[in-house]
């Protein structure tokens, strides 16, 4: 780990430890009625950016309750879809479509984050997050489901397919966060850390610029909802949970996997992809042009052409030419 990157974990460290008196289950909840308030006005403005069917839900568990997201068709394969920190699923706008022409579509709101899913307890641990979502899995009854993971919920479904006993079928990581290796351009991520610790309009612009070449395509509502969530979650301290995956770990994986980065990513770099190469054993790695960290948004159409190709691609080959 780079000094500068360990200077970053001690702040945000001790910015957690600072960031509330009280239980520490509320550094990831809404300090006040009228936060909440506001930030879930922001989301249902988002979900209708959707455009197209859907349903929620809320699952309860051991550890709170989950929001989930339901579209697409019934008898489509199962897909779970997990958004970027406090991205929320409404970050999943430009791509649902695509998504849910043929996949049965369940979005989950992560509990440790501003959303609509309610953390009742302390925060997780890596081995309680496995349970929280087994737990919304069973629930649905999914099984032999695809994945898709970006940044943060890149590296969890990653978590999730290093488990001895899990029922994914293939997953696709969009740039994941902390997964093969740590931030690679930590300096150019201080811009998010700043924006934790003195939200403001000013600086919630310079992160979009910094982790989005095109920052002009993500929509007004949607920035309103994620400015919201930037502002009231003032401290994340899971993310200094977040390690990346050790050789051994990801050997384990035996999934299909498919890995996408953009060119212009401060998280990820082509070191990443060559890890990913070398020790998933049947990985396919891809650059993406004028993209950033957002892949998402940056370059739409290319992120779901890529992802629908892969996710429907013949399931039983051996291994994938990268």
């Amino acid at each position: 780990m780079s000094k500068l990157y360990t200077r970053l974990a001690v702040v945000l460290f001790l910015v957690a430890g600072c960031a509330s008196k009280k239980a520490k289950f509320e550094d990831y909840v809404f300090k006040t009625k009228n936060e909440e308030q506001k930030y879930q006005t922001a989301y249902n403005k988002s979900l209708k950016l959707w455009n197209v069917p859907y349903t929620e839900e809320d699952v309860n568990t051991s550890f709170g309750t989950a929001h989930v997201i339901i579209a697409g068709p019934k008898n489509g394969k199962d897909l779970v879809l997990l958004h970027g920190m406090d991205a929320s699923s409404t970050m999943w706008y430009p791509n649902i479509k695509a998504l849910a022409k043929n996949h049965r579509i369940y979005a989950i709101d992560f509990i440790m984050e501003p959303n609509k899913s309610n953390l009742t307890s302390k925060p997780l641990s890596s081995e309680e997050i496995v349970i929280w979502y087994n737990e919304v899995f069973d629930h649905y009854k999914l099984k032999k489901f695809d994945i898709v993971g970006a940044s943060r919920g890149g590296w969890i479904a990653t978590l999730l397919a290093s488990q001895k006993k899990n029922s994914i079928d293939k997953i696709v990581l969009l740039s994941p966060a902390q997964t093969f290796k740590f931030i690679d351009k930590v300096g150019k991520t201080t811009s998010a850390l700043m924006l934790k610790l003195f939200p403001s309009e000013k600086k919630f612009s310079k992160t979009l610029s910094t982790f989005s070449t095109h920052p002009e395509n993500i929509s007004p509502v949607y920035k309103r909802q994620f400015y919201l969530a930037n502002k009231y979650a003032k401290s994340n301290s899971s993310m200094l949970k977040m390690h990346p995956f050790s050789d051994k770990e990801l050997q384990s994986i035996e999934n299909p996997v498919l890995v996408l980065i953009g060119d212009q990513d401060v998280i990820n770099s082509k070191e990443s992809l060559e890890r990913a190469q070398k020790y998933l054993p049947r990985s396919k790695t891809k650059i993406i042009k004028d993209a950033g960290h957002f892949l998402t948004i940056d370059q739409s159409k290319i992120t779901n052409d890529a992802v629908i190709n892969f996710l429907d691609s013949n399931a039983n080959f051996v291994s994938l030419q990268n």
